[in-house]
């Protein structure tokens, strides 16, 4: 067994009411590390495949890595994986804070929930005790009243937890712990709210046995000053992901008016900068890291009080319910990040839902509609969505059923019926191609983004040497594979994205090679950049032989009609995705691959060290 791990999970049978200990073959580790690609793994071991995501026999996985609870910057996360309502297969998502951080400490690498309780219920896990409790007064109570009370009672816990959104079991509804974090896209709260499963509160005060301790603890610290001295990281830690709105804009690719346009003429208004100067009060952070990227507000809006402790919106939220609705209003984008942080409803799903719901109102597909940037009856929309009423009710089925039922499915932008993040693939090719063949549906966390390979030598320990631009075919396919390999070992890991696989070359300060010189002091593991990219390929392979058993092959990949059109304004003004050459680049990104129709050939599996597999896939 490497070190940094426990070796086991957590099994809770909600049905039953019984708990006990899931114990992790340890070549899983050696082959996996910890996160997606042991979650997946156990997915694979306990499903058939077609399970009903909301019903009984789905299983729900919170999962670690090796890192969780060492206090390594950027490891303050956890990941969520199950059957998803959106998409119907495996998915997945992830969270920051210090849920996570206390999960890495508990004597677990994870929690496997199964079955359905009769009525609400929350789990205790307290310093290795755990019990399964009657959680009647915490059902139909928001995010942060949840934890105030379970953290009252279990003094130094933490708590991750679904509103109203999940109980309701709204299909766009995400699981939120800290207040402010969510593990979204999938529709994992509803997924916690069919199990009735109200919320997990976890204290750990067990420590990871760590392979060399002293050296460990000097690299960590070194990596976490290096990320201090790093100019472009300070700079990054100012705005955090906000000050990517005018950055985007400036760039034509800022997603705008339900994804026709490119440039949104209020950016300025909606972006970090603004909010810098207005509305934010101080920084926030993850156990660990010194960047504080983390925005907090507060303000007024409709007369109603924006709160620290939800939080504030990071970039994803700002474009979603900024430009790609052309609203204007900074403190009514924030109100609406803190309503969907409180009834625990994903912030990109519903801000594309409702920019979808101005383009039906505006072709005349919706009556009683909503207008183009009307903020205030944006924040009325999703109360009417938890409290059951008006056009808020009818939207919360979700994007592809509304839109089937409507006839706009020409201007639903999702992908496998998840909704398309705030990247804009016709200026970032490779993203485009991760976002067609993508088993998670779309997804922008699956790869880096084209600008971050556009210079030359960004990688070239992983065999990334030419700069492409973003909007260049060029090598793109093959950049697509590399780059979702890295991100799936990060993802394994479960370190931050900021902090690892998108730190690329810059100034000598290499994130991915510090990663795993840090992975090899904590586990014994001697892992180098190919062993790196081997792991990361590893487990995205084995993510898709559950999605081929669940009946999804090559003919599912594809893009949105909306992202094929001409883009519209902007300096990337008639940028488009001929289907033809899509067509192509998945093609040849599935050779590169090794896969056939249906997913990885068994030749592949065998190749990556997992022939106990072979069989798994459709013929």
């Amino acid at each position: 067994m490497i070190k940094g791990v426990f070796g086991r999970y957590l099994d809770v049978d909600l049905t039953s009411g019984k708990t006990g200990d899931y114990e992790i073959p340890p070549d899983w580790y050696e082959k996996h590390l910890g996160g997606r690609g042991v979650a997946a793994r156990i997915m694979l071991e306990e499903l058939k495949g077609k399970e009903d995501p909301l019903g009984e026999d789905n299983i729900l996985i919170f999962a670690t890595g090796p890192l969780q609870g060492t206090n390594v910057a950027g490891a303050g996360r956890y990941l969520v994986m199950s059957r998803s309502p959106k998409t119907g297969t495996m998915n997945e998502a992830y969270a920051g804070g210090f849920w996570g951080h206390e999960l890495g400490r508990s004597g677990y690498d994870g929690i496997i929930v199964r079955g359905r309780a009769e009525e609400p219920k929350y789990v205790s896990l307290i310093n290795g005790k755990v019990r399964i409790h009657d959680a009647q007064n915490l059902w139909g109570l928001a995010t942060a009243e949840t934890e105030r009370i379970l953290e009252d009672k279990y003094r130094g816990a933490r708590v991750t937890s679904i509103g109203q959104a999940g109980e309701k079991l709204i299909p766009f509804s995400c699981i939120i712990n800290d207040r402010n974090r969510s593990a979204g896209r999938p529709g994992f709260g509803a997924v916690m709210g069919s199990k009735k499963l109200k919320a997990i509160v976890v204290k750990g005060s067990q420590q990871k046995e760590i392979f060399k301790k002293e050296e460990f603890t000097r690299l960590r610290r070194k990596f976490s000053n290096e990320l201090l001295k790093d100019p472009k990281m300070g700079d990054w830690g100012e705005l955090g992901t906000t000050g990517t709105v005018v950055a985007l804009n400036e760039l034509g690719i800022l997603p705008t008016k339900n994804f026709q346009e490119g440039e949104f003429e209020a950016a300025d208004k909606t972006g970090g900068e603004e909010m810098e100067k207005t509305i934010l009060t101080r920084r926030d952070t993850c156990p660990g890291c010194p960047v504080r990227c983390k925005r907090v507000c507060k303000g007024t809006f409709m007369g109603e009080e924006i709160l620290e402790e939800y939080g504030g919106p990071e970039y994803e939220t700002m474009a979603a319910f900024g430009s790609l609705c052309l609203n204007s209003s900074l403190p009514g984008i924030t109100l609406l990040n803190q309503k969907c942080n409180q009834y625990g409803l994903d912030t990109i799903s519903t801000g594309n839902l409702i920019a979808f719901a101005m383009e039906a109102t505006e072709r005349g597909l919706l009556k009683p509609g909503i207008k183009w940037g009307d903020a205030e009856a944006m924040v009325r929309l999703v109360d009417e969505m938890i409290e059951g009423k008006g056009l808020g009710h009818y939207l919360a089925k979700g994007l592809v059923a509304v839109a089937k039922e409507i006839g706009g499915e020409e201007f639903a932008v999702h992908i496998k019926g998840q909704e398309v993040p705030l990247h804009e693939p016709r200026g970032k090719k490779s993203m485009g191609i991760s976002y067609a063949t993508s088993p998670r549906g779309a997804t922008h966390m699956e790869t880096v983004h084209d600008s971050q390979f556009e210079v030359d030598n960004s990688t070239p320990d992983i065999g990334v040497k030419v700069g492409v631009p973003g909007a260049s075919w060029k090598n793109k396919p093959r950049y697509c594979k590399i780059y979702e390999d890295l991100c799936s070992f990060s993802n394994s890991l479960i370190i931050c994205a900021f902090t690892s696989s998108i730190r690329i070359e810059r100034g000598g300060f290499y994130a991915p090679g510090m990663v795993r010189e840090l992975l090899n002091l904590l586990t014994g593991m001697d892992i180098d950049a190919q062993e790196m990219l081997r792991i990361g390929e590893r487990n995205y392979v084995i993510r898709r032989l559950m999605t081929a058993k669940d009946g999804y092959t090559t003919d599912d990949d594809d893009l949105p009609q909306r992202l094929k059109e001409p883009l519209k304004k902007g300096v990337l003004d008639g940028e488009e995705i001929p289907d033809e050459t899509l067509r192509e680049m998945i093609s040849e990104y599935y050779k590169l691959r090794g896969f056939n129709k249906y997913g990885p050939t068994d030749r592949k599996l065998a190749e990556l060290g997992l022939e106990d597999l072979k069989g798994h896939l459709p013929k």
